[in-house]
C-alpha cells in the first residue's frame, strides 16, 4: 500500500457509499474523477488528496474526518489486506522467505489468519522466523506482527449442539466483527458464515428469526402464504446444500445486521457463489417483444392508462407495474404488457426494446428466479457490449447499463418478476427510458412506480373475447351460452383462450352445445376450476402424437426451444416437429417466445409435466431426454469446430437417427446458435449433472470451455462446477481435472486469484493421477501465468519448462506453441531478450504451421515487445504491424489495443513522444471500454513515460499514479510506475518524492529478481 493510505478508512468509505445507494460511477462523476479511482479508494490501493477528500465526503453525506484515521488491523488477515496483497501473493513471498513449499505455506498462513495456529509452530524459534518473514513481506515492524500473531488456547472448547442437531460456534468466543461473506468460496463456506453471523447477533433462536423475517415481509406487502416457516429458516443454516433460497438468506441477514452495506455484501456473495449452485444465471433476454395476440380483446381502460404512463410526456416518472389480484396466474399480465408495448412501438415513442422473462414463479424448482446480474449481462450485449467489456459485479453492470441507456429511448419490459429486489438493478436511471414490469406481487417496495392491479375479465370482456375467437359460430337455442362458457372458465383469460381452441375444433357445434357440455363436465365433478377445465379439454382434443409431444416438451430443462430440440425429444424430424409446435401454439398450449422458438405458460408447463410423469414410463422419459442431450452435444461440438477448428476436443455422442441437427458450418451461424442456445446449454449441463447423465455434463462442459471463456464467466462457473461434481460422482478423475482447470480460469477472469490457483493445483494433481500429460501441461501453464502476475518468475519458469516437456511428450502442437510463448513472456520480464525472442520464434513457427491465426497474432505481439525492449526497433515494428493486421482481421479489439500500446513505447524510445501519446491513448480507450484492467495499467504507464519524454512531467505523475490505482496484481508494472514517478518528481524538483518512489521500485525489482534493480540503485546513488 502506498505511504499515507493508512489514514484513509477505505472500508468506512465503501460502507457509507453503499448506504447512500450511490454507485461508484455516480460518486466518481460527483467528485470529478474516474470509477477506477473510486475502486482504488475503496480497496485501499490509493488515498484521496485533502482537497478531494472533502469533496468525496460531501458526495456521500459525511464529514471528512469520518473517512480518516483508519484503525490498525485487528488480525493477520487485515494486516495482509492493508499491505495490498491477496493470500496467494503473500504465500509466494513467504514461501521464498521460509524455504517451504507453496502448499505448506498456504496452509500455515490460513491457520494463522483464522487464529488456529498448529502446534508445530508454537515454539519460540519457529514462531520468530514466521513473524520476521511476515514483517518483511508486509513492510511493517516485527512488533506489529508479533502483537497480532494468534496464541492458541490451552484447550479447545467444544461447541454445543442446539435443538436442531446443527453445530454452532460457542457464544463465549465473541466475534469482534460480523463475518465477511466475500471471503467464502463455496456454498458451505457461506452458510458457515451465516451461522457465525447468528452467533455474532446474540444467537437468536430460529423461531425468533422466522418471526422477524415474517414481520418484515408482511410490512412489504407479501401475502401470508409466502411467509417462511421455522423449518424453512432452519434449512438456510444447514450445510451440504446444492441450492439455497437466496432471497430468504438476505432477509435473515437483514434481521441479524441491518446495515445496508453489509447486506449488499451478502447479496454479492450469493450471486458469485450462487452461480455454482443454482440455475439463476440461466436467462434469455431479447431485443424485441414477443409476438402480439392477433385478436387482443378487452382491457381498454388499462391499455389507455399504460399508454399514457409510457408516452412521450412521462419524463421523470417511475416504472409501471402490472400486478395481479391475490397472486393470480393466467390473468393476462404478460399479454397486456406485450400488447401495450407494441402500441408504444407503433407510435414510435421508443427506439429500442429490451425484454426478459424473470421467471419469478416457475413451477420447476430447478428454474429459480433469474439473477439480475445475468439479466444485465444479456442486456449489455444487446446494447452493443462485448463479453470483455462487461463488468463482473452487479453494481458495475447496473452502472454501465444505465450509462448506455442515457440519451436513448428504450422500452424495458421485465416480465414475471419475483420481487422488488430482482428488478431494481434493471430499472433505467431516469424517465427517458420507460420500464414496464409484470408480477403476481404488488411490488409495493418500488416507491416511485405506478401500479395497476389486474383482475379477471369482466363478463362483457369475456363474452367479447369468445366472440372474436370463434367468429361465425351460431349461439344456438340459448342466447346466454357465451356468458355461461365465460362463467365456467372463471372469466380467466388463459382458460378462455384454451377453451376457444377446443371450440374452434368443432365448428359444427353451436355455443349452446359447448356450454351444455361444459356444464355436464362440471356437474359430474370431473373438474373444479376454469383452468383445469380448459387445460383438460384442450389436451383431450389433441391427436395422440401431439399429446405425447406436449408432455415431452415439458421435460425440457430450459426456458424455450426450437424445432430441432422438439424433434430430438420426440424422435422425429424437424419439419414434423415444427408443424406440431405451430399447431400447439394455435391451440394456446404454447407461447411463441420469438420467431421459431416456443415456451410454456407456467400453468400449462405444470399441467404437462404432471401428465408426463403420469402417462410416460420413466424409461420413455429418460430416452427422450437422452436424445435431447445428444442433440445439444452434437450441435455444440459442430459450432465449436467451426469457430475453433485447430482445437482438439472430445467427440460427442452421435445423435439419434432421424433427428438431424442444424447446419452450423458458417461461423456467423455457429456463433449465433451458441448465443441463442446458451441458457439452454447451461440448463442441460446442470440437469444432466444432477439427474443421472454425468457424462453428458462433463463432455458438454469441455466442448463449451473456449466459448464460455470468451466472456461468459458466470455461466462458466455454473457449467464447470456441475461438471466437476458430475465427474466426481461418476468416478471420472479426468473429467474432474478438466472441469477444475476451467473453473480456475473462470475464477481468474472474475478477479479471484486465490480460488483460481487452488483449482489449478487440484487439476494438476488429478491429471498426474490419470497420466494425462497434455492436461497436466495446461494446468502448469495456468499456474505459471498466475505466478507471473504475482511476480514469482522462478516458479513461473519452472512451471512453463515442465509444461513444455509434457506438451512435446503428448504431441500437442498448439499446447507447445502456447507454452513457448509463455516462456518468451517470462524471459523478457527477466531482461533475457535473446532467449525471449528465440522462444517466440519457435512459437510463431508452430502456430503458423497449425494455421492458428489468433495464436500467430498473439505471438507476433509478444515477439515485437521483446525486440522493442532489446532495442531492435525496426524488427519490433515490423512484427507488431503484422500482429496488428491479424488482430484487426480477427476483430479482436483488445489484441489490437495491446499492439498499439507496444507501438507507442517504440515511438517514445525513438524520441517521438507525441506520436506515442496518441497510440497509448487509443489503446487505453479500447481497454477501458473492455474493462481490461491489466492492459489499462500498461497503457497508463506508457502514457506516463511518453508525457515525461515530452517534458510534461506533471501529466506523467498523473498517469503513473492512475496506473498504481488500477486494482491488479502485476509487480513488474507496479515497479515500472514507481520508476516513472521517480523520474517525473525528480524533473519537477522534488528529490525526496523521487527517492521514495525509486526505493519502492527497487524493493519490487529486488523481489522480482530482475536486472532493473541495478539501474534503480544507480539513480538512488545520484540522489545521495
Amino acid at each position: 500500500m502506498a505511504r499515507g493510505t493508512s489514514r484513509f478508512n477505505a472500508a468506512e468509505f465503501r460502507r457509507r457509499r453503499l448506504a447512500t445507494g450511490l454507485s461508484q460511477q455516480r460518486v466518481a462523476e460527483a467528485v470529478g474523477t474516474t470509477r477506477q479511482q473510486i475502486i482504488a479508494y475503496e480497496r485501499g490501493r490509493a488515498a484521496p488528496e485533502p482537497a478531494r477528500l472533502a469533496t468525496l465526503a460531501a458526495a456521500i453525506g459525511c464529514a471528512p474526518g469520518v473517512l480518516t484515521a483508519a484503525p490498525e488491523p485487528a488480525d493477520l488477515a487485515g494486516l495482509r489486506r492493508a499491505a495490498g496483497m491477496t493470500r496467494t501473493q503473500a504465500v509466494a513471498r513467504l514461501a521464498g522467505a521460509l524455504g517451504d513449499r507453496v502448499p505448506a505455506t498456504r496452509w500455515l498462513l490460513e491457520q494463522a489468519e483464522t487464529a488456529n495456529v498448529p502446534a508445530a509452530w508454537r515454539s519460540t524459534s519457529r514462531r520468530a522466523a514466521v513473524v520476521a518473514a511476515m514483517a518483511r513481506t508486509y513492510g511493517v515492524p516485527v512488533e506489529v506482527v508479533a502483537r497480532l500473531w494468534p496464541r492458541p488456547a490451552a484447550g479447545a472448547v467444544r461447541a454445543p449442539a442446539d435443538d436442531t442437531g446443527l453445530r454452532t460456534p460457542d457464544p463465549r468466543h465473541t466475534l469482534v466483527a460480523p463475518p465477511d461473506p466475500g471471503s467464502a468460496t463455496t456454498l458451505d463456506g457461506l452458510l458457515e458464515r451465516l451461522r457465525m453471523l447468528k452467533v455474532w447477533a446474540g444467537d437468536p433462536s430460529y423461531g425468533d428469526i422466522r418471526t422477524r423475517v415474517g414481520k418484515a415481509w408482511s410490512a412489504a406487502g407479501r401475502p401470508a402464504t409466502e411467509l417462511p416457516g421455522r423449518t424453512t429458516v432452519l434449512d438456510c443454516f444447514r450445510t451440504d446444500r446444492r441450492r439455497v433460497n437466496a432471497e430468504l438468506i438476505v432477509a435473515i441477514v437483514q434481521t441479524l445486521h441491518p446495515d445496508v452495506g453489509y447486506v449488499a455484501q451478502w447479496r454479492q456473495a450469493l450471486r458469485v457463489i450462487g452461480a455454482e449452485s443454482t440455475a439463476a444465471a440461466q436467462v434469455r433476454v431479447q431485443d424485441r417483444l414477443p409476438p402480439e395476440l392477433a385478436r387482443f380483446t378487452g382491457r381498454t381502460a388499462e391499455v389507455e392508462w399504460i399508454r399514457r404512463e409510457l408516452g412521450d410526456d412521462r419524463r421523470d416518472r417511475g416504472p409501471v407495474v402490472i400486478s395481479a389480484i391475490e397472486g393470480m396466474a393466467g390473468i393476462g399480465k404478460t399479454q397486456l404488457a406485450v400488447h401495450a408495448g407494441h402500441l408504444v412501438l407503433r407510435e414510435r415513442s421508443v427506439d429500442q426494446v429490451l425484454f426478459v422473462n424473470l421467471r419469478g414463479f416457475h413451477p420447476d424448482a430447478g428454474q429459480p428466479p433469474a439473477d439480475p446480474a445475468a439479466v444485465l449481462e444479456g442486456f449489455l450485449r444487446l446494447l452493443g457490449e462485448t463479453g470483455q467489456q462487461i463488468p463482473h459485479d452487479l453494481e458495475g453492470r447496473a452502472a454501465r447499463y444505465r450509462d448506455l441507456l442515457a440519451g436513448r429511448r428504450v422500452l424495458v419490459v421485465l416480465d414475471n418478476a419475483a420481487g422488488a429486489d430482482q428488478v431494481r438493478p434493471l430499472l433505467p436511471r431516469d424517465g427517458n427510458s420507460p420500464a414496464l414490469i409484470t408480477s403476481r406481487r404488488a411490488l409495493a417496495d418500488l416507491r416511485s412506480a405506478t401500479h395497476l392491479a389486474l383482475d379477471v375479465f369482466t363478463p362483457g370482456e369475456a363474452v367479447e373475447f369468445l366472440a372474436r375467437a370463434t367468429p361465425r359460430l351460431p349461439a344456438g337455442d340459448d342466447s346466454t351460452a357465451a356468458a355461461r362458457i365465460a362463467d365456467r372458465c372463471g372469466h380467466l383469460p388463459l382458460a378462455l383462450g384454451l377453451v376457444a381452441g377446443h371450440i374452434q375444433a368443432k365448428p359444427d357445434w353451436s355455443l349452446t352445445d359447448h356450454a351444455d357440455w361444459l356444464d355436464e363436465r362440471h356437474h359430474q365433478r370431473r373438474l373444479d376450476t376454469g383452468v383445469e377445465l380448459a387445460l383438460n379439454l384442450s389436451y383431450q382434443h389433441l391427436p395422440p402424437d401431439r399429446r405425447r409431444l406436449l408432455r415431452l416438451l415439458a421435460l425440457h430443462p430450459g426456458h424455450d426451444l426450437d424445432a430441432h430440440a422438439a424433434a430430438a425429444l420426440a424422435g422425429t424430424d424437424p419439419d414434423t416437429a415444427r408443424t406440431h409446435l405451430g399447431l400447439l401454439h394455435g391451440d394456446h398450449l404454447l407461447q411463441q417466445a420469438s420467431l421459431g422458438r416456443y415456451t410454456f405458460h407456467d400453468l400449462v408447463r405444470a399441467y404437462a409435466t404432471t401428465l408426463a410423469h403420469d402417462q410416460d414410463r420413466p424409461s420413455q422419459r429418460r430416452a427422450a431426454l437422452t436424445r435431447l442431450f445428444d442433440h445439444y452435444l452434437a450441435a455444440a461440438a459442430a459450432a465449436m469446430g467451426t469457430l475453433h477448428p485447430t482445437e482438439s476436443r472430445p467427440q460427442p455422442h452421435p445423435p439419434s437417427a432421424g433427428t438431424p441437427d442444424p447446419d452450423l458450418a458458417d461461423p456467423a451461424a455457429a456463433l449465433g446458435w451458441l448465443d441463442t442456445e446458451r441458457p439452454n446449454l447451461v440448463a442441460v449441463a446442470v440437469h444432466a449433472a444432477t439427474h443421472g447423465w454425468p457424462a453428458h455434463s462433463t463432455r458438454l462442459a469441455r466442448i463449451l470451455h473456449t466459448y464460455l471463456d470468451g466472456g461468459h464467466y458466470t455461466d462458466g462457473l455454473t457449467v464447470h462446477t456441475h461438471a466437476r461434481r458430475a465427474a466426481r460422482d461418476n468416478g471420472d478423475p479426468a473429467g474432474q481435472a478438466h472441469a477444475l482447470n476451467s473453473l480456475g480460469l473462470a475464477y481468474q477472469r472474475l478477479g479471484r486469484p486465490e480460488p483460481a490457483t487452488e483449482h489449478f493445483e487440484q487439476a494438476l494433481e488429478l491429471f498426474q493421477q490419470v497420466r494425462d500429460p497434455a492436461g497436466e501441461a495446461r494446468a502448469r501453464n495456468h499456474l505459471g501465468n498466475a505466478a507471473v502476475r504475482a511476480g514469482d518468475y522462478r516458479e513461473a519458469t519452472d512451471q512453463f519448462t515442465r509444461a513444455l516437456d509434457l506438451d512435446r511428450q503428448s504431441g500437442d502442437q498448439i499446447g507447445e506453441a502456447r507454452t513457448l510463448n509463455n516462456l518468451g513472456n517470462v524471459h523478457w520480464r527477466l531482461c533475457r531478450y535473446q532467449e525471449a525472442v528465440n522462444y517466440d520464434n519457435q512459437s510463431l513457427f508452430l502456430f503458423r504451421q497449425a494455421g492458428d491465426l489468433f495464436g500467430e497474432a498473439s505471438t507476433l505481439d509478444s515477439l515485437g515487445y521483446a525486440e522493442m525492449r532489446w532495442g531492435r526497433y525496426e524488427d519490433a515494428g515490423r512484427h507488431l504491424r503484422q500482429s496488428l493486421a491479424l488482430f484487426r482481421k480477427l476483430g479482436n479489439h483488445t489484441g489490437e489495443a495491446s499492439v498499439l500500446d507496444s507501438l507507442g513505447s517504440i515511438e517514445t524510445r525513438l524520441g517521438r513522444p507525441d506520436r506515442a501519446v496518441d497510440l497509448h491513448q487509443r489503446a487505453l480507450t479500447v481497454l477501458r471500454e473492455a474493462h481490461h484492467r491489466f492492459g489499462q495499467v500498461w497503457a497508463l504507464n506508457g502514457l506516463g513515460e511518453a508525457a515525461h519524454a515530452a517534458g510534461r512531467h506533471a501529466e506523467a505523475v498523473g498517469h503513473h499514479t492512475d496506473a498504481l490505482a488500477v486494482d491488479v496484481c502485476d509487480r513488474q508494472q507496479q515497479a515500472r510506475a514507481h520508476t516513472g514517478l521517480g523520474h517525473a518528481h525528480l524533473s519537477l524538483g522534488h528529490p525526496d518524492l523521487a527517492r521514495e518512489h525509486y526505493e519502492r521500485a527497487l524493493t519490487l525489482y529486488i523481489n522480482l529478481g530482475t536486472p532493473e534493480a541495478d539501474e534503480v540503485r544507480v539513480l538512488l546513488r545520484r540522489l545521495d
